[in-house]
């Protein structure tokens, strides 16, 4: 039974929605507006980062692999404790943890403005994923509390559309800020996004729990895959500066498997699971899960780069690279819709399948740029299969998975498979970012030995070892040897980002033929 306590409305314990409607219903529309704009936050966020990575990199001068950790250190803790927030929501409060997490992401963001060193922002971009990891699934967790079943899907149907305009504006107002402000700015907008969020959840929202959940929230489940994911990140990092054979990356990587494993293992016997190991009975949960993984992989690990292809080897501002994402985001939230109703006529394993295959097709198309090219010829047609494929899989993916268990068990599930989808994107960060900057060296030392380039040159080039941002390097150069330079440096990185895209293409493939193989029509269990 849901328990809620009252806001303005009257003082004292609601013991259900349904006790007190008038007071409810007339809150609904606060609620509603609370939740929207602390969610939007998280999501705004993300899609800012992802064309201001190239301006951080080139202002606090820093490698790749800094750049990576700035990136994961917020995926790493919104993945590791995404459950555990719902969790402690249903525990101790939704709009107490909802308003935490709003104040925690709020105060990470001042810092991360505000960092005097890299190690203070990636420090800052990890508590920023805490604050994440509470408010995101607390913010769905209220809606579901305030609206009956009939009402509802309405109201997560809005939550979803605003929230995919904030994931459309954001790229674009990312941009802006770069080229003509700073980016530290990006970062200072959300506690102007937070306030507004905050006053509105202590003012309009009922403090809701679960009463049924009184086994505690599983602390040790979340520290262990937040150590364990920690320990394989580091090593996939740290191959690009000390190579997969080392001792370093071979210990790291065998250290996280062990914790992830004996997080498996606990889970088994923990009293609260936060992955109860009854769902992989389920071959339908686990081959949409799988999907799941190896494509938002792809997506995730493709527009880690995307932002560098198109600025460091295409020469496109941070705007103009902002508006370069807008046919992907504004496909999906406008085909989302109509995917789900899609679903019910052709069935959902067919657009696992079909759906993985066509963003395969984008991801492939965005290997074919070279250092050259239209807009038109070059991006807006891999962007929008990206969109259409992505939209065709999510509705029947998110659907294959709550089918695939128990009625009372379709809220973990979906909780589950949105930090599968996280854990993708943080592990192709990781090992496509290594994988892409040995090519880039590969080609920077063929390239180097077969022309006759002067000292100067060689320079220029050894400088951005180690580095997607390549203009600091050439400001140096003049005439020739600066042509020379810049086709150089910006051939071999347009190499590494290739075979990125076509990794990334194999993944979403992959995905399409396990999905062929191994999704079945999914109907609920009982």
């Amino acid at each position: 039974m849901v328990n809620v306590r009252a806001g303005p409305c009257r003082e004292g314990v609601i013991r259900s929605v349904r006790a007190d409607p008038d007071c409810v219903a007339s809150q609904r529309k606060w609620i509603l507006a609370a939740a929207i704009v602390g969610s939007t936050i998280a999501y705004l966020d993300e899609s800012v980062m992802d064309v201001a990575l190239p301006a951080i990199q080139a202002d606090l001068k820093t490698s790749v692999a800094v750049i990576q950790w700035i990136v994961n250190a917020y995926m790493l803790f919104l993945t590791a404790l995404l459950l555990i927030g719902g969790a402690a929501g249903d525990r101790f409060g939704r709009r107490r943890v909802f308003v935490i997490g709003l104040g925690v992401f709020a105060a990470a963001s001042v810092w991360c403005g505000f960092a005097q060193s890299v190690t203070q922002l990636i420090v800052a971009r990890a508590v920023q994923g805490i604050g994440a990891a509470l408010l995101i699934p607390c913010s769905l967790a209220i809606i579901g509390a305030a609206f009956d079943e009939g009402e509802r899907g309405k109201a997560i149907g809005t939550w979803a559309g605003f929230s995919a305009i904030g994931a459309a504006l954001g790229p674009l107002l990312g941009g802006f800020i770069v080229d003509h402000l700073n980016w530290r700015l990006i970062f200072l907008i959300n506690p102007l996004v937070a306030l507004p969020a905050i006053w509105l959840a202590l003012r309009h929202v009922p403090e809701s729990y679960d009463k049924e959940t009184t086994k505690g929230v599983d602390w040790v489940g979340g520290l262990l895959v937040l150590a364990g994911l920690g320990s394989l990140v580091f090593g996939f990092i740290a191959s690009s500066d000390f190579g997969w054979a080392s001792s370093t990356v071979l210990g790291s990587i065998a250290i996280g498997s062990l914790l992830l494993a004996l997080f498996v293992w606990t889970e088994r016997y923990s009293r609260a699971p936060m992955m109860p190991l009854g769902l992989f009975r389920s071959r339908t949960f686990n081959a949409a899960n799988l999907l799941t993984l190896v494509l938002y992989a792809a997506l995730g690990g493709a527009f880690f780069f995307l932002a560098f292809q198109l600025i460091q080897v295409h020469g496109y501002s941070a705007t103009l690279t902002g508006a370069v994402f807008l046919p992907f985001t504004l496909i999906m939230g406008g085909l989302s819709r109509w995917s789900g109703g899609l679903l019910n006529r052709a069935g959902g394993r067919w657009l696992v399948i079909i759906g993985p295959a066509i963003a395969a097709f984008g991801f492939g198309l965005l290997a074919v740029p070279g250092t050259g090219g239209s807009y038109w010829a070059t991006f807006f047609l891999p962007m929008v299969a990206l969109g259409i494929g992505m939209a065709l899989s999510v509705a029947p993916l998110t659907t294959s998975v709550i089918n695939a268990v128990p009625t009372d068990r379709a809220g973990l599930a979906s909780g589950f498979n949105n930090a599968i989808a996280s854990v993708g994107s943080l592990l192709a960060v990781a090992v496509l970012g290594a994988v892409a900057l040995g090519v880039f060296h590969r080609n920077l030392d063929r390239g180097l030995e077969t022309q006759n380039v002067s000292a100067e040159v060689r320079r220029a080039v050894d400088d951005t070892r180690g580095k997607f941002v390549i203009e600091p390097a050439l400001e140096t150069l003049r005439g020739e040897d600066r042509q020379i330079a810049e086709a150089l440096l910006k051939e071999s990185l347009a190499s590494g980002i290739r075979l990125a895209m076509v990794l990334a293409a194999l993944l979403a493939l992959a995905g399409a033929a396990f999905a062929a193989l191994a999704i079945g029509s999914g109907t609920r269990r009982s």
